[in-house]
């Protein structure tokens, strides 16, 4: 799936026919220091490895690394260039059944994401779609994270 086309399902049955698709990826999006240094503040996680570039340069990793939530708190926006929920009333951001940060994303790194569609249930009021997100970065063997996203999405009502 060509990241500059998101797919555009507007049902249930929709959903249902992406369960077990690989989509993505997206485009690659650079992870810089100003970025993580912004995430370090707007979270007030300023721990050195993440903000303090000399301190890093002599740790084992030799430079300064991204907070594993910033990659995570990309996947919505990743999302939204794989799949459009546009054609539903609303969608949201549920939450996440498990997470795991696999790799460290040192700062200048490209990073991206694919999600494969593991479920789709109808639920009191909606929709919940489970996916699993996997973020890559360029160059790394291993995926940097991979965490099981759930959303909630209540279809068009029908005239």
């Amino acid at each position: 799936m060509n990241a500059s086309r998101p797919l555009r399902p507007s049902s249930l049955a929709d959903l249902q026919a992406l369960v077990g698709q690989d989509i993505g990826p997206t485009d690659w999006f650079e992870v810089t220091q100003a970025a993580i240094n912004a995430f370090a503040y707007a979270t007030g996680d300023h721990q050195w490895i993440h903000v303090d570039p000399e301190r890093a340069a002599a740790s084992p990793l030799g430079t300064t690394i991204a907070h594993g939530l910033f990659s995570l708190s990309l996947g919505p926006g990743f999302s939204g260039q794989l799949i459009s929920f546009e054609n539903f009333a609303h969608s949201l951001n549920y939450g996440y059944n498990k997470v795991r940060f696999i790799t460290p994303v040192p700062a200048g790194s490209l990073i991206r994401m694919r999600v494969t569609v593991t479920g789709v249930d109808a639920v009191p009021g909606g929709i919940q779609l489970q996916l699993v997100q996997t973020f890559e970065r360029d160059g790394s063997e291993k995926p940097v994270a991979v965490a099981e996203a759930l959303a909630r999405l209540v279809e068009q009502p029908t005239p």
